[in-house]
């Protein structure tokens, strides 16, 4: 099976001949620089120019023949960018590395861009025609979507918490405001890369450790209808595309709902907080979510144990994950600054060798 059959299978539910491995497809499937250049030195490939497409958490640009070397299933729509120089800048690590990094660091993945600028959206239009036609992997495509994150951001997490329950008037205007706004741009997205990518990734960080920070009723007054409108207008004019959302945390309780909204798969699956056991979720959601993540615990186990226990870490979550499909591979969120490079590759491996 190529990466894209993999992936999907997962998706339909379908048990594929390997499991569905993620490295880099999205921005907490990545890894620090400079992980990253000690991976590919303990791995004896070439040392080339390091480029970091995201500025604020230094996750680097994963080279195609790394993905090759661990047989990847997924590929993050822009990372090939490198091969436009228009997008990048010098940057000096502080080892004195010298790196690229984006021309404009406020911008994402796989450029800046202005949705409303027709130039820049055939410029996306182009890269994911290119990015299609030079992969059999399964093709991420970041879009964002946040509405919860948003609202912390501009007004601050206490300050939004707050008005979620004494100023709701006030958090409604803004969160309709923001969903047309998200709309629009989701409208342009898909007219540019819709038809290119296998799917597409939300945002929305809803959890903390221990529970989401907020009721299930709360999420249905505020977000429900938001989120499905955005779902909807993914699935109604692109009916194969998955959408995935990015959501950390003690999310249990809040799941059932993100199903009902219309969506594919969550990652990262951080099942050492409340109630995301593996065992359970995969018992209770399987047939009707994908879990995207979940695969190594790489806070507590990935830097710290030896690599066989890593082995039997990562084989365990496997074989209680992978049975029938309904499960991609990765890690609790991005490789760090320390890790073993024998730990990542012992954690790749692992999924390879699984049977």
């Amino acid at each position: 099976m190529t990466g894209r059959q993999r992936v999907l299978a997962a998706f339909n539910f379908e048990q594929s001949d390997k499991v569905p491995l993620d490295i880099n497809a999205n921005r907490s499937s990545g890894i620090n620089v400079t992980a990253y250049r000690e991976l590919r030195k303990y791995l004896n490939l070439p040392v080339k120019p390091v480029y970091i497409y995201d500025y604020a958490q230094q996750l680097a640009v994963v080279e195609r023949d790394v993905l090759d070397y661990f047989d990847a299933d997924t590929f993050q729509l822009g990372c090939d960018l490198k091969k436009r120089p228009e997008y990048w800048q010098d940057c000096r690590l502080k080892d004195g590395t010298l790196c690229k990094i984006p021309a404009d660091v406020n911008g994402c993945p796989p450029m800046p861009v202005n949705y409303k600028n027709s130039r820049e959206l055939n410029k996306l239009r182009e890269i994911a025609a290119e990015t299609r036609d030079n992969t059999d992997r399964a093709i991420y495509g970041a879009f964002g979507g946040s509405l919860f994150e948003t609202g912390c951001s501009v007004f601050g997490m206490d300050n939004f918490l707050c008005d979620l329950l004494n100023e709701p008037d006030r958090a409604y205007d803004f969160l309709d405001k923001l969903t047309e706004k998200h709309l629009e741009d989701l409208k342009a997205y898909l007219e540019a890369a819709g038809k290119y990518i296998d799917i597409i990734g939300f945002n929305d960080d809803m959890g903390s450790q221990n529970a989401p920070f907020f009721s299930p009723e709360t999420y249905m007054e505020f977000f429900y209808k938001r989120q499905k409108m955005m779902y909807s207008g993914v699935h109604d004019h692109f009916p194969g595309l998955k959408i995935c959302l990015h959501c950390c945390g003690a999310i249990r309780q809040l799941i059932p709902l993100f199903i009902d909204a219309g969506l594919d798969a969550i990652n990262p699956v951080q099942f050492d907080c409340k109630g995301m056991a593996l065992p359970e979720l995969k018992k209770e959601f399987y047939g009707k979510l994908t879990f995207w993540g979940g695969g190594c615990n790489s806070e507590n186990m990935l830097p710290d144990i030896k690599p066989e226990d890593i082995r039997n870490h990562v084989y365990e979550n496997c074989k209680i994950m992978n049975k029938g499909g309904g499960f991609i591979f990765q890690p609790v969120h991005n490789i760090l600054s320390g890790m073993p490079a024998e730990n990542i590759v012992q954690m790749y491996k692992t999924v390879r060798e699984f049977a």
